[in-house]
């Protein structure tokens, strides 16, 4: 079996972070279009559209080891995607300012008859954000395309963390490079 490895996600984050475990692998995006069931739990909604990701990209490339991921954030039970406007970065922000919140990546890793799904979760707190900061934050155009409109990474938003860094940007790195060493027992 060919130990390809095929990333079925576009974000430029998690191409980074995939770099520090899998040294060569190929970015195919999933393209269909992600249908959220909310009743579910938010670790089941995580794990569900990382699987459904995972397994759009197996379909066509069956002799690979395919990682799908996708990344939520819940805050007060309510799971926040990424912002459809400037507006709604900017009331999410509002939100979430001073606040704590999870952050949680579903991860779906396929090799052959192997499938393994697993979740991370990270606790986050915000620092309290002014309108001013918020404003500036947004339009910059950061949160734009990210789960909660924000990045861990950017400076000022975030006050504490408890658990994987690297969740929080989008893969957890000790996660998956355990699934893939379990995948390729």
């Amino acid at each position: 079996m060919s130990s390809s490895v095929i990333l079925a996600s576009g974000s430029p984050r998690r191409r980074e972070l995939l770099k520090q475990i899998v040294s060569q692998f190929e970015v195919i995006p999933a393209t269909s279009a992600e249908c959220v069931n909310l009743s579910l739990f938010p670790e089941q909604i995580a794990c569900s559209l990382a699987e459904h990701k995972c397994d759009e990209v197996f379909a066509s490339h069956p002799e690979a080891t395919v990682i799908g991921c996708d990344t939520i954030v819940v805050f007060e039970g309510e799971v926040l995607g990424k912002p459809a406007s400037a507006a709604q970065a900017t009331a999410t922000l509002s939100r979430l300012s001073g606040k704590t919140h999870y952050v949680i990546t579903g991860v779906c890793v396929r090799r052959g008859e192997k499938k393994i799904v697993r979740y991370e979760r990270t606790e986050v707190r915000f620092n309290i954000l002014s309108p001013e900061f918020i404003a500036a934050y947004v339009a910059g155009g950061s949160p734009l395309d990210k789960a909660g409109s924000y990045g861990i990474q950017d400076e000022g938003v975030v006050k504490e963390y408890f658990g994987s860094y690297t969740n929080v940007v989008g893969l957890p790195v000790n996660t998956v490079k355990d699934m893939l060493e379990d995948i390729s027992k």
